[in-house]
C-alpha cells in the first residue's frame, strides 16, 4: 500500500509542488533557520495546548535587577530634562552620558565575567519600558547598544578573544558601539546593499596581513555620531581566492574602530524631533585584519545568518518595551487628566466618547504588557524567538500609535501645544520611529509574520519544503511522501476541530482546567486557532508559491496570528497574577475585540481567495461571519471607570511607570490627580447641597481645613489644565534662529 501510494498518488503531486513552488533563497533559508518556534505553533496547530502556555515560568526581577530599577534607574530619571535634549541641547548631558558609563546601563546583556550586569531579558525589559517613560532619547540611548549589534553579535558568535578584549569595554563604556546595517539602496532589502569588502593584503599595525579593504555608506544609524567601534554588515568578495572559496562569499559582520583612516562619523540625522544620536556613517578605503570579523574568519559570508538570529532578541525586547510604555505612560496619564479635567461640571472621563478611548487604552495596555512578558519569558528560556518578536515589534508599535493617538485627543489643546510640561508630545513625535525601525511594519506585517510563520510554525510544511529541495528524485520523493501525508492527516483533524468549534460558538473547543472566569476565553481562543490552521492549509492549497506575492492575504492571516498571541500573553498574565477578579473586566474586552479583529480578517481572508470554492468551504467550516461587534458598552464604561480611580487595578495595568516631575508636568498631573481624589466625598457634598465652597463654610457645612483642601485640589487642578508659553526671549532661546527683536515685532503686530 505505501508503494502504491507513493508511486500513484504522492509522486504526481511532488512533481507538480516541485515546478509550483519557488526555490527557496539562500536568504530565505538562513532567516528561517534562525530562529525558533514555541507557543505560536501551538496556536498554529490549531489545538494549542494551554498547560504549556501555564508551565512557561513568570518572569521576575531579582533582588539586584529590582535594585537598579530603583536605584540608577530612577537616578537617571531624575537627571534628564527631556525638553532641553529635545529643543536646547540636541543631546543628553555630559553628566549623564557619564552616569550611563559608570552604572554599565552599556552593559546589561553582557555576562558578569565580561563586566556587565548579565540582567535577563525581563530586566533588560523593564529598565527600557521604565527610561521611556521619562525619555524616548534617553531610553534609545540605552536600548541599542543592548540591542541588535556588537555587544549581542560577540555575545552570540564572537570568538572568545573578541569577547575577553571587547566585551569589557562595552560594558564599563569605555568603547561605545554602532550597528550599520541599512543602506541608501537596500532599505528593508538587506541582501540588495551595496557596501562591499574586498579581501585582500594591506598594512595593520606596521605589518603586512591578509585582511578586507572596506567601502561602505550607512544611515539611520544610531549611535554612530558618537561611536568608537561600528559593527558593520556588507557584502565580502575574495577576487584572489584568499579564503579558498567563491568569490562572492556573501554577507559579512565585522567590527570597525571609527577613529581608523577613511571612516566618517560624526554628522546627525533628526529622527522625527527626538534628539537621540543618530545619522550616516561612510567609509572608504578603510583596511582591517580578517580577525575583526566577528566570529573570526568561519563567520565570513554568515552575516545574515547573524542579524536574522540576533534580531530575534532586540526585535523582542527593545521596540515592544518602548511601545508598551508608550501605551501604558497613555494609559495612566489619560485617566488621570479625564477625572481632573471637568466640563459641564462632570469629568470628562464620564462621557461616553472619552471612555470609548480610556477602555481601550486600559485594554491595550494590559493585552500588551502581558504579551511583553511571556516574550521575555520565551527569550530568557534561551529561544531566538523569530516570529513572535515580529509580532511584538509590529504590534506593540501599532498599538502605541493608537494609544498615543487616543490619548491626544481627549487631551485635547492640553497635549497640542508644545513646551517642558507637555508629557504626550514627545511620544506623538517618536511613534513614526518605532513604526518604521528594526523592520519597517508594513514588511513585517505582509510578508514576514506569517509568511515566515506559516513556514517555521506550521506542523509539517516546512518538511515538505525541505524534501522537495533534496536533488535526489528518489530521496527526494521519500522525504516528501512522508511530510505530505502527515500534512493530510493534520489537515483532516482540523476540518473537524473547526467544524465542531465553529458551529457549536466555542462550546466544544478545549479549555485548560482551572481556568476560572476566563474559560470561555480560552474556549474561544481555542475555536479560532482551529479556523486559522484551516483556512492556513488551504491557503497553501489554493496558491502555492504564489501565496509569496497576495501580500494583502498574508497580511491578514499574520494579524489572526497576532492577535491569538496577544491574547496568549494576556491570559497568561491573568493566570500568573492569581486571577485578579478586578482585572477580568480588562481581559474580557482585550478578548472581545481580539475576537472581532480575527473573525473579520478571517472572513476577509476567504472573501479574497481566488479559488471561490475554497472560499466557500473555508466559509462554511469556520462561520467567520456574523457579529464583529466587540466589547458592548457597559462592559466598556467598566473597564474605563477602572482609570478613573486608585486602585490596585490601575496600578496593574499602567505598569512601572516614573512617577515624572514638574518639568515633565507628570509631577503635576499625579498631584491633581491624587487630590481629587482625596476632595472628592466634599465635592459630592456640595453638589448635594447645591453649595459653593464658600457659601458651604458660611453655612458650615465644610469646615476651614475643608475649604483648605478644595483651594489646593483647585490650584492642582489649574496647574495640570495649563499649557506653556513663552516669551519673545524665551522663545528665542529655545530656537537661536529666531532673534528676540524679530520675536518682539511679531508680538507687537
Amino acid at each position: 500500500m505505501s508503494d502504491f501510494r507513493k508511486t500513484r498518488i504522492t509522486r504526481p503531486i511532488h512533481r507538480r509542488a516541485r515546478t509550483a513552488l519557488p526555490q527557496m533563497s539562500e536568504t530565505e533559508a538562513e532567516a528561517l533557520n534562525a530562529g525558533e518556534v514555541w507557543w505560536e505553533a501551538e496556536l498554529f496547530s490549531g489545538n494549542p495546548d494551554y498547560d504549556k502556555l501555564h508551565a512557561v515560568a513568570e518572569p521576575r526581577l531579582s533582588d539586584e535587577e529590582r535594585a537598579f530599577l530603583e536605584g540608577p534607574c530612577e537616578e537617571l530619571c531624575a537627571m534628564i530634562d527631556d525638553w532641553d535634549i529635545n529643543q536646547r541641547d540636541a543631546d543628553l548631558p555630559p553628566e549623564v552620558w557619564e552616569f550611563l558609563r559608570t552604572q554599565k546601563f552599556f552593559g546589561m546583556i553582557i555576562e558578569k565575567k565580561h563586566g556587565g550586569l548579565g540582567f535577563s531579558a525581563y530586566a533588560h525589559s523593564e529598565v527600557v519600558r521604565y527610561i521611556a517613560t521619562r525619555s524616548v532619547a534617553a531610553a534609545v540611548t540605552v536600548m541599542v547598544p543592548n540591542s541588535l549589534g556588537p555587544g549581542e553579535l560577540l555575545h552570540m558568535f564572537g570568538t572568545e578573544a573578541q569577547k575577553e578584549h571587547w566585551l569589557p569595554r562595552l560594558a564599563d563604556g569605555r568603547e561605545l558601539p554602532a550597528f550599520g546595517l541599512t543602506s541608501a539602496e537596500a532599505g528593508s532589502d538587506a541582501s540588495a546593499m551595496r557596501d562591499e569588502g574586498i579581501v585582500e593584503k594591506g598594512m595593520w599595525q606596521g605589518e603586512e596581513v591578509l585582511g578586507i579593504r572596506l567601502n561602505w555608506s550607512k544611515r539611520y544609524i544610531t549611535l554612530s555620531p558618537k561611536c568608537t567601534v561600528l559593527g558593520l554588515a556588507f557584502k565580502l568578495r575574495d577576487p584572489e581566492g584568499h579564503l579558498g572559496g567563491m568569490e562572492e562569499v556573501g554577507i559579512t559582520c565585522a567590527l570597525v574602530p571609527a577613529d581608523l583612516p577613511g571612516v566618517e562619523t560624526g554628522r546627525r540625522h533628526i529622527p522625527s524631533s527626538t534628539m537621540f544620536l543618530n545619522g550616516p556613517t561612510t567609509g572608504e578605503d578603510v583596511f582591517i585584519p580578517l580577525d575583526h570579523i566577528i566570529g573570526g574568519q568561519e563567520y565570513a559570508g554568515r552575516g545574515w545568518m547573524m542579524l536574522m538570529s540576533a534580531l530575534a532578541a532586540g526585535r523582542g525586547i527593545s521596540l515592544p518595551s518602548m511601545g508598551c510604555a508608550a501605551i501604558g505612560f497613555s494609559a495612566h496619564t489619560t485617566g488621570a487628566y479625564a477625572r481632573v479635567r471637568e466640563q459641564f461640571n462632570l469629568p470628562i472621563g464620564k462621557f461616553g466618547g472619552i471612555q470609548a478611548r480610556l477602555a481601550q487604552l486600559a485594554a491595550d495596555a494590559y493585552l500588551m504588557d502581558g504579551a511583553r512578558r511571556l516574550t521575555c519569558a520565551g527569550l530568557d528560556e534561551g529561544r531566538a524567538l523569530s516570529v513572535i518578536s515580529a509580532i511584538m515589534k509590529a504590534h506593540a508599535t501599532f498599538r502605541m500609535r493608537e494609544a498615543v493617538n487616543d490619548a491626544m485627543d481627549v487631551h485635547s489643546g492640553k497635549a497640542v501645544i508644545d513646551g517642558p510640561t507637555n508629557y504626550l508630545l514627545p511620544l506623538y513625535r517618536a511613534v513614526p520611529i518605532g513604526i518604521t525601525v528594526e523592520g519597517a511594519n508594513i514588511v513585517t506585517r505582509s510578508l514576514i509574520i506569517f509568511g515566515q510563520g506559516a513556514i517555521r510554525a506550521h506542523p509539517h510544511l516546512l518538511d515538505e519544503m525541505q524534501a522537495l529541495q533534496i536533488e535526489d528524485e528518489d530521496e527526494s520523493l521519500e522525504a516528501f511522501d512522508k511530510a505530505f501525508w502527515s500534512h493530510v492527516g493534520h489537515a483532516l483533524k482540523t476540518v473537524g476541530r473547526s467544524l465542531s468549534r465553529a458551529w457549536s460558538g466555542g462550546r466544544l473547543a478545549s479549555a485548560p482546567r482551572k481556568a476560572g472566569a476566563a474559560t470561555p476565553i480560552y474556549r474561544q481562543l481555542s475555536r479560532w486557532a482551529a479556523s486559522y490552521a484551516l483556512v492556513a492549509d488551504l491557503c497553501f492549497l489554493t496558491l502555492g508559491g504564489e501565496l509569496k506575492r497576495r501580500e494583502m492575504i498574508s497580511a491578514r492571516m499574520g494579524d489572526i496570528l497576532s492577535e491569538m498571541y496577544l491574547l496568549s500573553g494576556a491570559l497568561k498574565r491573568w493566570q500568573d497574577e492569581g486571577q485578579q477578579k478586578a482585572d477580568l473586566p480588562v481581559l474580557e474586552y482585550a478578548a472581545a475585540r481580539s475576537f472581532a479583529g480575527m473573525r473579520r480578517a478571517l472572513d476577509e481572508v476567504l472573501a479574497n481567495l481566488p479559488a471561490r470554492w475554497a472560499g466557500w468551504l473555508g466559509r462554511a467550516l469556520t462561520l467567520p461571519g456574523g457579529s464583529a461587534r466587540g466589547p458592548d458598552d457597559r462592559l466598556t464604561v467598566r473597564v474605563a471607570n477602572l482609570l478613573l480611580e486608585p486602585s490596585a487595578a490601575r496600578d496593574r495595568i499602567t505598569g512601572r511607570l516614573h512617577g515624572g516631575c514638574d518639568r515633565n508636568g507628570v509631577g503635576a498631573l499625579n498631584a491633581a490627580f491624587a487630590a481629587v481624589i482625596d476632595a472628592a466625598p466634599l465635592m459630592k457634598r456640595l453638589r448635594e447641597s447645591g453649595h459653593s465652597p464658600d457659601s458651604a463654610l458660611d453655612a458650615g457645612i465644610i469646615s476651614e481645613a475643608d475649604r483648605t483642601r478644595i483651594s489646593d485640589m483647585e490650584d492642582k487642578v489649574s496647574q495640570t489644565i495649563a499649557v506653556d508659553d513663552f516669551s519673545p526671549k524665551d522663545l528665542a532661546s529655545y530656537y537661536p534662529g529666531l532673534e528676540a527683536s524679530d520675536s518682539e515685532r511679531m508680538a507687537a503686530q
